[in-house]
């Protein structure tokens, strides 16, 4: 069976960005007309939320004006397209591929909508070839970076001698309700930033980089409810339910041990955890399930504080990580995201 190896991974942020002190004022000025316990509650989410700083499509003022669904939407698509192509075009440059020699692109992103979608645009814009293979992935969320990468996987696995591009362009920015005070949308304010990824893939004999030894879905029963959009006149309003914690650590055994099991591991022998940082709760309670296992998540931790989370395209942030890192041969690594399905997503890597 040919390898399939994760040659590059690069990230692109938009022009953007606030510290969360600095956004700290234009939140007080959002909620004056709450009552003061409820703005103090909502202060202190975005004050423990785990995140120094986030990046963003337009600037503050922007987003705490009162804009419908399409003005918001079209900056979406106009800011994603620059995004996208930069991010393409930055680890096409890494890598030293040209643009023609893709064999298949995938892009992700759910917090805006465009048809044709993203990939349409990269196809024109950096002249890909006429007869490559695209899939956009939408509707996956916060797991839709590691989707991407299974997809990608299971086309090389089953075409040797070929190159895949995952690109994840995401802005949580453009869904933020203004007139919408319930809990979830606060944490969701607090929690997500803008930010764009690309992972190169290649089913190629001389191709280097870490090895994709599996790659699994795991779906949650009866957990719609969990995770999501409702998509209103407004725009894109976030569903996130506070069982989410309980729930991953209640499914937690069942997600890991028996993926690795099946590919003749166990996570004592996992090296490295690529995990994606949905918030600082999912990260205490994975951390706290780790840690039993003597495991750190100190990258995932680190990339949710620099940027907040992204959503697909946050995991390919702690990724980009280890790729910096000098890794030893023979080590492993657990990629690992959730997102509305409610779903896990697995990938197991070896250096």
């Amino acid at each position: 069976m040919n390898n399939i190896h994760i040659t590059t991974v690069a990230k692109e942020l938009p022009p953007y960005h606030r510290d969360t002190k600095e956004i700290l004022p234009f939140v007080e000025l959002w909620l004056s007309g709450q009552e003061e316990r409820y703005r103090r509650k909502v202060l202190k989410i975005f004050e423990a939320a785990g995140v120094d700083r986030r990046y963003g499509i337009m600037n503050i003022e922007e987003v705490f004006t009162a804009t419908s669904f399409s003005d918001k939407n079209d900056i979406y698509a106009r800011e994603v397209k620059k995004l996208g192509k930069a991010v393409l075009q930055k680890a096409l440059d890494k890598q030293g591929w040209e643009a023609k020699s893709l064999d298949y692109i995938i892009t992700v992103s759910c917090t805006g909508i465009m048809i044709p979608s993203l990939d349409a645009y990269l196809i024109n814009d950096l002249g890909l070839k006429q007869d490559v293979v695209r899939l956009p992935v939408t509707e996956m969320g916060c797991a839709a970076g590691v989707s991407g990468m299974i997809y990608a996987t299971q086309f090389l696995r089953s075409n040797p001698d070929k190159r895949a591009a995952v690109v994840a362009v995401e802005s949580p920015t453009a869904t933020f309700q203004l007139d919408d005070f319930n809990m979830a949308n606060m944490v969701s304010a607090a929690i997500f930033g803008d930010g764009a990824a690309c992972i190169l893939l290649s089913s190629e004999e001389e191709a280097s980089g870490p090895v994709i030894r599996g790659e699994e879905m795991y779906h949650f029963y009866e957990a719609t409810h969990l995770m999501g959009f409702d998509v209103v006149n407004t725009g894109l309003k976030m569903i996130l339910d506070p069982s989410v914690p309980t729930a991953i650590t209640e499914h937690f055994p069942e997600i890991i041990h028996p993926f690795l099991r099946k590919h003749d591991t166990s996570i004592t022998e996992v090296d490295h955890l690529v995990f994606h940082p949905g918030g600082r709760k999912i990260v205490e309670t994975v951390e706290s399930l780790f840690g039993s296992l003597g495991k750190n998540i100190d990258d995932t931790r680190e990339t949710l504080r620099l940027y907040g989370n992204m959503s697909s395209a946050t995991v390919l942030y702690v990724l980009d990580r280890f790729m910096d890192k000098n890794i030893a041969k023979g080590e492993q690594g657990l990629i690992l995201s959730f997102g509305p399905g409610f779903s896990a997503q697995r990938v197991l890597i070896q250096w």
